[in-house]
């Protein structure tokens, strides 16, 4: 095991996008939160009617509990950033003929899968702690003292982990069945951005409207995290719905990255795609 993160570590650090895509997650996962922070206050904290109304509509999105859920919502929408961090990852391995490389030096199929699974893990676990850092800091500047409950929405913490997983891993499996990384990451962010949320509408509102668009890769997982809380006043039987498909769409979550990563290792395992290189 430290084996391989050491070799994946010189390969990571040898990578200037790979500290390109980490720099513009630092500067975006916080950039986000704290655009939507500083309209609100601006808002809010005005003297007149508009601030009053802003503030008993939409109570504050940005202080504990509440803050957990929506800048899980927030963060989430740059999941894109770290999707083509991992594209890299694995399409450079056919780029520089790494993946070759370490299989002559005694790497098993196993080995080379385990330690791509360990580098998706890591930026898993990047971006979390940013989005909990971020939530956290944003919650304590704008939380009055007596909250008591401030942690009791901190279980969004996980599912923001799982969300990102989830979508890393898919990506993850665009990279490996294209290997050219710019084919890739067009196939992602076009499907990612434009292809699924227009099927997802057309799926629930034109067409058979029984949106099973729901059981489509990336719209699972994205239920785990609902709105903010004031999204409930525009439509609360809605948002309430929102809130009761979190459980259900954890476990047809974790389903999906069992299967995403199985096919992964079946892939990789009898080298289905080695012939085209």
């Amino acid at each position: 095991m430290i084996s391989l993160l050491k070799t994946e570590w010189l390969k990571l650090r040898k990578y200037p996008a790979f500290w390109l895509l980490t720099g513009l997650c630092l500067l975006s996962y916080p950039g986000i939160n704290y655009i939507f922070l500083n309209t609100y206050d601006s808002l809010s904290k005005k003297e007149d009617a508009t601030g009053k109304i802003v503030t008993m509509f939409l109570g504050n999105p940005f202080s504990f509990p509440e803050v957990w859920r929506s800048s899980a919502y927030l963060t989430s929408l740059f999941v894109f950033i770290p999707a083509v961090l991992v594209i890299m990852l694995i399409t450079n391995e056919y780029t520089y003929k790494t993946s070759r490389q370490n299989i002559i030096d005694g790497w098993s199929r196993q080995d080379f899968m385990l330690a791509k699974l360990i580098d998706v893990l890591l930026v898993v676990l990047m971006v979390t702690a940013l989005y909990a850092i971020v939530a956290y800091i944003i919650g304590y500047t704008n939380t009055e003292a007596d909250v008591t409950d401030r942690w009791s929405l901190a279980y969004y913490i996980p599912l923001f982990a799982l969300q990102t997983f989830a979508q890393l891993s898919i990506a993850f499996l665009v990279g490996l069945l294209v290997r050219k990384s710019f084919i890739a990451l067009a196939i992602f962010l076009f499907y990612s951005m434009i292809a699924e949320p227009i099927a997802v509408n057309l799926l629930k509102y034109k067409f058979l409207k029984n949106d099973l668009g729901r059981f489509l890769p990336l719209e699972l997982s994205d239920r785990m995290i609902p709105p903010p809380a004031f999204m409930g006043r525009f439509d609360e039987k809605a948002y309430q719905a929102s809130l009761d498909a979190v459980q259900p769409h954890i476990i047809y979550t974790i389903i999906l990255v069992l299967l995403t990563w199985g096919i992964n290792y079946l892939i990789y395992k009898d080298g289905i795609f080695e012939c085209l290189q």
